[in-house]
């Protein structure tokens, strides 16, 4: 058995580390590498991971979603059965104000920061001219930062071999996260934050092949986001709202189960006038809006308002200087309106819809969630997480480009020593002077 390999059994039997170094950078081997090239692979299979997602949120983008008729779900009509979540009702970004990688410090220049220094310019009046520190080319690597100036950083190996297994831990957490947001009356409501809701529902005549649809994820949502909060309404709205109770009522689980049967009756029919409803919302349920924090108008819609531009400048108006949001859940469905029905005012396809809406929800501070039958299509919560995630993997890529470059300039230096010359071998002459 070569002497390396005897070496380096010998550290794994005694628990240290094993460093094998070559001045002509063959046949190197390091524990501590071997970790970080094992952290690097990982980081690897999170980007294809992360691939993967982006490939099943975009899958249901360009494919029409044919409408189904959906049967009853087992025990549709009867009472409903109360979930508490496990988790706390947050935003996403509220969410990452405790876990983000920032506030794990965990961000790549908080890491580095302790073994980073700024290159250091004196004047030296014997040269009479500036001269840089040179430090970095004999100790040192040069690093960007975050704000465009270059740093002297020092690699510490088994600090960078720790960071990189931090990063992997936050990843599964994100991961666990995303698949937490795209579950259950999330996959179609988001996370449902605020302490006094009222529900918009669209019934117009193009939602009335998914009827079905719709009264289902409204019983998920009573049944698993609604029983914590303070107060509730839902208003439903075609030509016309109809408001389910003049005010919002506390979040009782009899005003609860009242509210379902309410749902159950609903009916499809008119044109989509969601301008009327959320006048009716912001005007009277909200009427005091000046008086209470955390309120929040969630929309359930299968298409496109009436309105074309009146709605956006209106809630910028009605969400300013006080604490509310309005939140867009975009169904995406393909309706057959039957030609002697009321036809819509407006017509756009899915992606028109959505840029629609967006606007609205910017002037509005919410959240945009859009859905299909198929899965979730695109989310303001599973977005900001995604860039979370994007933004760990950089980071990791950032580490190993450090290693590598230590590593290639540690063998370059060692290449560039000058060599001992061996001794002469003896002559004849010098062997008789010896003698």
């Amino acid at each position: 058995m070569p002497p390396d390999n005897v070496l380096k059994n010998l550290a794994e039997v005694v628990r240290g580390r094993y460093h094998c170094y070559s001045s002509k950078g063959e046949n190197f081997h390091s524990s501590d590498v071997d970790l970080l090239l094992q952290e690097y692979q990982k980081a690897k299979d999170l980007i294809n991971n992360i691939r993967q997602i982006f490939r099943r949120r975009v899958s249901t983008k360009h494919t029409s979603t044919t409408p189904s008729n959906l049967p009853k779900p087992p025990q549709h009509e009867g009472q409903l059965v109360f979930r508490t979540s496990s988790f706390p009702a947050k935003t996403s970004r509220d969410w990452l104000k405790t876990n983000g990688l920032k506030a794990k410090k965990l961000n790549i220049y908080q890491v580095l920061a302790p073994n980073a220094f700024s290159p250091v310019e004196e004047f030296v009046p014997i040269l009479k001219k500036t001269v840089a520190s040179t430090v970095h080319e004999k100790a040192m690597l040069q690093f960007e930062w975050h704000d465009g100036t270059v740093k002297n950083i020092h690699v510490d190996a088994p600090v960078l071999y720790n960071y990189q297994k931090l990063l992997g831990k936050m990843v599964r957490i994100y991961e666990k996260q995303i698949d937490w947001l795209s579950t259950a009356s999330r996959r179609i409501w988001g996370s449902v934050c605020e302490r006094r809701v009222v529900i918009l529902v669209d019934i117009s005549v193009t939602s009335s092949t998914c009827i079905i649809h719709i009264q289902h994820y409204l019983r998920l949502l009573l049944e698993e986001q609604m029983s914590n909060k303070d107060y509730f309404n839902i208003i439903a709205f075609g030509n016309d709202f109809v408001p389910w109770q003049p005010e919002p009522v506390p979040s009782q689980p009899e005003n609860l189960q009242n509210a379902w049967r309410w749902v159950l009756s609903l009916q499809c029919k008119g044109s989509r006038n969601f301008m009327s409803a959320l006048r009716r919302a912001v005007e009277v349920d909200f009427k005091d809006k000046d008086k209470h924090k955390s309120q929040g108008i969630y929309l359930l819609t299968t298409g496109i308002p009436d309105q074309e531009t009146v709605i956006s400048a209106y809630v910028a108006e009605a969400c300013s200087g006080c604490d509310l949001q309005l939140h867009v859940c975009l169904f995406s469905v393909t309706a057959h309106v039957d030609s002697r029905s009321v036809i819509p005012a407006r017509y756009a396809n899915p992606t028109e819809t959505a840029i629609a809406f967006k606007e609205i929800v910017q002037a509005a501070n919410g959240r945009f969630h859009w859905f299909g039958e198929a899965g979730i299509v695109e989310s303001d919560d599973i977005n900001i997480i995604m860039s979370e995630m994007e933004k760990a993997i950089s980071y990791s890529h950032k580490v190993c480009m450090l290693w590598f470059s230590s590593r290639e300039e540690i063998s370059a230096k060692e290449k560039k020593r000058p060599q001992k010359l061996p001794s002469p071998k003896p002559t004849a002459l010098s062997l008789a002077r010896m003698v």
